[in-house]
């Protein structure tokens, strides 16, 4: 199995999950969120999959979200419509994503990677 690792290498959440897939000699292919930022479809099948609310899907730290008022924005959106807002610029999605095109991790966190990505 090989893992799509969605990225920014000036992230340390990123490098920190980088680290750890190599020290658990998972495979992986590296994508650049921001040259390459995963596409209204893509995100909305991710959002899907994660089981997550699309709003954990926002870099809600970043400068980009402050500037543009994403958290008015996303008040009252639709899963679409924040989809549509992600696509926009890969500087407001939270990074890592991890997906083997089922099961999807957002964020560094070691307990779910490991839960998600060696239990299973």
């Amino acid at each position: 199995m090989t893992l799509t690792f969605n990225w920014y290498p000036n992230c340390n959440s990123c490098n920190k999950a980088k680290k750890w897939l190599e020290k658990n000699n998972l495979n992986y292919e590296s994508v650049h969120i921001v040259e390459n930022p995963p596409t209204k479809e893509e995100l909305l099948a991710l959002i899907s999959n994660s089981e997550l609310h699309a709003r954990k899907f926002f870099n809600t730290s970043g400068k980009v979200y402050r500037e543009q008022n994403m958290k008015e924005k996303i008040k009252n959106a639709t899963e679409e419509e924040m989809a549509t807002y992600l696509a926009s610029n890969g500087m407001l999605i939270k990074r890592p994503i991890i997906t083997d095109g089922n099961k999807v991790t957002v964020g560094f966190n070691e307990q779910t990677l490991e839960e998600t990505w060696l239990r299973s």
